[in-house]
């Protein structure tokens, strides 16, 4: 990541998935980090557009939400290769939680709590910007994953983000097939089968931007 860390300790429980507990009252994952990383992120991205994007509040609105959403932070968190780093328990990491928008997003709001807890709000703000600075340019291009930029062309038509659902699960326990249908309100749905139910759904996504967009 590029960013130093005194207390290892906060940084461990941020890559920590809560299926890792031993005990059902263990908190040693990191929800409470992500809970306050997200609202670190929000209110820098938030900064940001104010100082830098004239638009109007539906405007700043629209580029707020996709830029602080879970998927855009997913894809921050692939481009510095996070998902390798991320404890998981042995049913969440069979579940191909490793490159789940979903926990791949969660830690990587809770790292920036982590840096937000041990160096204050200014070195947390400029780790954002400095991890955001392509995104929030628009330079991402063709790097961007499906689902990010399935998520970005909703909220600049003014939808409500996509919704994924899994329709079917066939096969054997060691080649299982998962099939997923992704809908934007209002427009229409896509859907795809893959080997994980987060690759369908990355599948979906980009079938509904070969559709519709």
């Amino acid at each position: 990541m590029g960013y130093r860390f005194s207390d290892f300790s906060n940084v461990e429980r941020a890559l920590t998935h809560s299926s890792v507990r031993k005990r059902a009252a263990d908190d040693f994952h990191y929800e409470r980090l992500e809970f306050l990383g997200d609202r670190v992120l929000g209110l820098t991205v938030a900064d940001w557009l104010y100082a830098e994007d004239k638009a109007n509040e539906g405007k700043l609105s629209q580029r707020l939400n996709a830029l602080v959403s879970r998927a855009t932070c997913a894809d921050v968190a692939r481009a510095i290769g996070l998902g390798p780093h991320i404890r998981l328990g042995k049913q969440a990491r069979d579940d191909g939680g490793q490159d789940s928008d979903n926990i791949l997003g969660d830690v990587m709001e809770a790292l920036i709590g982590a840096q937000f807890l041990e160096r204050g709000f200014e070195d947390a703000r400029m780790m954002v910007r400095s991890l955001w600075a392509d995104v929030f340019a628009g330079k991402a291009g063709q790097r961007k994953h499906p689902k990010s930029a399935l998520q970005e062309w909703a909220a600049g038509n003014r939808r409500k983000p996509p919704e994924y659902a899994l329709t079917d699960r066939s096969g054997p326990d060691h080649a299982l097939r998962f099939t997923v249908e992704v809908a934007v309100k209002g427009i229409g749905s896509a859907q795809a089968t893959a080997n994980s139910k987060q690759e369908a759904e990355t599948q979906a996504a980009a079938a509904f931007l070969e559709k519709y967009a």
